[in-house]
């Protein structure tokens, strides 16, 4: 009797859960790839803690609180670690809709990867398309960080600024600087016998008139 009654959940196993069947997903696992050296096998216990995932995150949507291990059912599984799975209903009768599941496994995805030491690529959902990982908070706030850099940029302008006046008050003090020379120049000039006495020309030089001969001083017509 007790054969019979097995006989008749593993049919009705095998009719809910098919390759390619109604509200079935496809999971391949890649964890040698993974994994390298510290890859585990895939055994009954890891079928248990994948049950218990799905469960897990099924009874976090909306009505499905009474979701329980028993209610997910694997077939077609190889070695080479892929196989189907569907989650049924408390009755055990139908699966669960497709959109239902799949909900469940978005909203849960980096805990399941994370039971198993994988990741959206070496863990694939192949019907259920993969979701963006949370953004990290910032251990800075926003407002912090736009504060700074608007604050740097005052601070360096102003100091553009400052350095641009200095440089400027240095030339300007420098043309002065000459100015005041030149002036001096022209009030070391000194008058003898009311004439004005003009600064040598030491390039040219002086002709002296004592010096010139008598055809030198003619002029010639």
């Amino acid at each position: 009797m007790l054969w019979l009654l097995f006989s008749l959940v593993t049919a009705t196993h095998a009719e809910l859960c098919q390759p390619g069947g109604e509200n079935a997903f496809k999971v391949r696992l890649s964890i040698k790839t993974a994994l390298g050296e510290k890859a585990y096998a895939w055994d009954v216990n890891e079928e248990y803690l994948f049950k218990a995932m799905v469960a897990f995150s099924m009874r976090k949507i909306p009505h499905r609180e009474t979701t329980e291990i028993s209610h997910v059912l694997l077939c077609n599984v190889t070695q080479r670690v892929s196989f189907w799975f569907v989650v049924t209903d408390s009755s055990k009768n139908h699966t669960l809709p497709a959109a239902e599941v799949q909900s469940a496994i978005r909203m849960n995805r980096n805990r399941i990867n994370n039971v198993f030491f994988l990741n959206d690529q070496t863990l694939e959902f192949l019907k259920i398309p993969t979701t963006l990982a949370p953004p990290l908070d910032p251990s800075v706030p926003i407002w912090i960080i736009i504060f700074g850099v608007t604050f740097s940029i005052v601070i360096v302008a102003i100091t553009l600024l400052i350095l641009s006046g200095m440089w400027q008050r240095r030339r300007k003090n420098k043309e002065m600087s000459e100015a005041v020379d030149d002036d001096d120049k022209c009030e070391n000039f000194t008058i003898e016998n009311g004439i004005p006495c003009d600064p040598l020309d030491m390039k040219g030089g002086r002709i002296n008139d004592a010096f010139m001969t008598e055809d030198e001083r003619l002029t010639p017509l």
